[in-house]
């Protein structure tokens, strides 16, 4: 099975829930990326401490996400719904193998994630007959509030839909001190067992 773990920018979170899962289950093909990552940076020292802590050691490169690290993964787990979400937004397609880490191995709220999606794919669809029809037509900052209100509906039946959903993200230890960090992993590493568990009983 292969596995990708995102976040924002591939040097915290995600990078950790790399090397647990990589020393939990050695067999697994596990990479990580980040949404808004640059490409070659290290993990940050904080993240490196904490998981030399823990005697894992990681020579870690950050990247982006990219299409064919979707194609690639069987599997795309995010830190954050945020992060879900802006993939799903991005590349629809691949909408089948997106959770967050904690929905994933707790089998969240199902039902209103499918609404979700299809409330995204409904504005994207719409978005885009708009832009067809109006693009060339309307002056640039006309054409941002008239699109607002035609899709005013979808809008606001995507953030009813967000606030329901239960909350399933990884706090962010971006700019904590070592302790920050180390609760972050202790997070991550209690639903990275639940998920080896669960890939090992497929």
């Amino acid at each position: 099975m292969r596995i990708l773990f995102v976040c924002t920018g591939n040097t915290c979170r995600s990078p950790m829930a790399e090397a647990l899962l990589k020393e939990k289950l050695p067999e697994a093909e596990v990479e990580s990326a980040g949404i808004f990552a640059g490409k070659g940076q290290r993990a940050s020292q904080s993240t490196l401490d904490v998981l030399a802590r823990k005697q894992i050691k990681m020579d870690h490169q950050s990247q982006p996400v990219t299409l064919d690290l979707l194609h690639w993964a069987d599997l795309v787990l995010t830190m954050t719904s945020q992060h879900k979400q802006s993939l799903a937004m991005q590349y629809p397609a691949f909408n089948e193998k997106l959770f967050t880490l904690k929905e994933y191995v707790m089998e969240g709220d199902q039902e209103t994630w499918e609404k979700l999606k299809k409330a995204y794919s409904d504005l994207e669809e719409k978005r885009a007959i708009f832009m067809k029809e109006n693009g060339k037509k309307m002056d640039p900052y006309k054409m941002d509030k008239a699109l607002h209100d035609y899709l005013r509906e979808e809008i606001n039946n995507i953030r009813q839909l967000e606030a329901i959903l239960p909350n399933y993200d990884i706090s962010d230890p971006f700019g904590g001190n070592v302790n920050t960090y180390q609760v972050t992993l202790q997070e991550i590493e209690k639903y990275i067992e639940l998920l080896a568990k669960k890939i090992d009983n497929r």
